[in-house]
């Protein structure tokens, strides 16, 4: 979602660091382009405002302007502060202790009851929590309930309602359900609104009055822009918020709502939502996105996903097999479901350092692409598959009937194919130059 503002701000540090002599005159042109992509990415400008004098006042310092790479040294400052704007440090749940309440609140249309699923999720899978409770206590949106109970289901977390109109009851009479159950954590579903209204925060007021809820989490929609500020404010004056989940961060978003709302609120942005599924919920590091926004890469977010999607086994294979070039096509398909695994190819790309000056991180893939080389590799025999050299023009008519594609794409994958072979061979070859990603990288990235 930060690919406008990436992008503008990836040009300017560019530019900066071929500067090769840095002077207040470069660091006010630079500040002005930066205040300009801000402002167009729905950034606050009171935020902006307080981001560009900070940034000013400390890259004008003697450190930077004499230092002998002057470039690097404002280039990193900006990096800093935008990492400070976002969050001076990673910032995580409070689960401190049992059982963990915690309440969501937002307007209507955030994305509140489907982040209910994916924080029990989170909590189940990354916190070890045995047993969590969703309860459904938003009584205005048709068929709310009935969501949060089928989300409850898929996630393996119980679920607690009550078939009356009075959420404030529901959620109260949830957490004194809690003298009899066993239950580590419990996620309160709230309703929303259009905006945000007298009645809607006079309801979780009365329902901070009566619980003590561990944390309270603003979801917010990332693409709110301007507005997100007020959302902030009003919601944090009525119950003081604790943290914010920002959601459809994979739309396209300008970004802004993700600077304003933090500087706004005082309180960390503690996650973001990448998807519609269960699993699509990261937590938020400060740092990682500034490096983002920069076009800087996220290799640390890169290793950690790599080793979420593959095992230790499994990475041990695929660094044999790239060490030796030793890869056929069974191999190069088993590889490209790992790759699914990590997620849309996008986000991967943008996620590499110097992708964005590579042009690789507006690359559009073509997921139907990818189904049908998956289509294509499944049409094969195993000694088709293992001996691709085999493969003549009789068998790529029959593949490709199998497969419902031309037989000129079962020829186009087979050179893709033979590309990758070679170029896992040279990287074999300068094994000691390659990166380490926690235990051997899938190297089947080639198709």
């Amino acid at each position: 979602m930060f690919e406008n503002i990436s992008g503008k701000l990836y040009d300017i540090m560019r530019r900066i660091r071929g500067a090769g002599v840095i002077s207040e005159k470069n660091i006010d042109e630079a500040l002005k382009e930066i205040r300009m992509s801000l402002l167009e990415a729905d950034v606050s400008y009171k935020v902006v405002k307080s981001f560009i004098e900070t940034v000013k006042k400390r890259s004008l310092g003697e450190d930077v302007l004499k230092s002998l790479s002057p470039d690097q040294q404002f280039i990193k400052m900006v990096h800093d502060e935008l990492a400070s704007f976002l969050g001076d440090r990673d910032s995580g749940l409070d689960t401190g202790r049992r059982p963990m309440l915690y309440m969501l609140i937002g307007l209507q249309g955030s994305g509140k009851t489907t982040t209910a699923a994916k924080l029990a999720n989170y909590l189940i899978k990354e916190k070890k929590a045995g047993k969590v409770l969703l309860v459904g206590a938003d009584t205005y949106r048709p068929a709310a309930r009935d969501q949060l109970e089928k989300l409850a289901a898929s996630v393996g977390a119980q679920f607690y309602t009550e078939p009356h109109n009075d959420p404030v009851k529901i959620a109260v009479n949830a957490y004194k359900s809690l003298e009899t159950k066993a239950i580590d954590a419990v996620i309160f579903d709230t309703a929303g609104r259009l905006h945000v209204d007298e009645g809607l925060l006079d309801e979780l007021k009365r329902m901070k009055a009566a619980i003590p809820f561990t944390e309270i989490l603003l979801v917010a929609d990332a693409m709110l822009g301007q507005e997100s500020v007020n959302v902030a404010k009003n919601f944090n004056d009525a119950v003081a918020i604790t943290g914010i989940i920002l959601t459809k961060m994979d739309g396209d978003a300008r970004g802004g709502a993700a600077l304003s709302m933090k500087h706004t609120a005082g309180v960390p942005i503690k996650f973001m939502g990448t998807g519609e599924k269960t699993d699509r919920l990261e937590a938020f590091h400060p740092e990682r996105i500034a490096s983002r926004i920069l076009g800087m890469g996220d290799v640390v977010s890169l290793v950690e996903r790599v080793q979420q999607s593959v095992t230790a086994e499994e990475a041990k294979k695929a660094e044999e097999k790239f060490r030796k070039a030793n890869f056929n096509l069974e191999d190069f398909l088993g590889q490209m479901r790992q790759m699914k695994k990590l997620g849309p190819m996008e986000e991967i790309l943008k996620m590499i350092p110097g992708a964005g000056a590579a042009g690789l991180s507006n690359i559009n893939i073509d997921e139907n692409d990818m189904r049908h080389v998956e289509a294509i590799i499944l049409s094969m025999t195993k000694r088709e598959r293992n001996h691709p050299e085999i493969i003549d023009a009789s068998r790529r008519e029959r593949i490709a009937k199998g497969s419902g594609v031309r037989p000129e794409r079962i020829s186009k994958l087979l050179k893709q194919f033979n590309q990758a072979k070679k170029m896992m061979k040279s990287f074999g070859k300068k094994r000691h130059n390659m990166p380490n990603f926690g235990g051997g990288f899938p190297g089947g990235m080639g198709f």
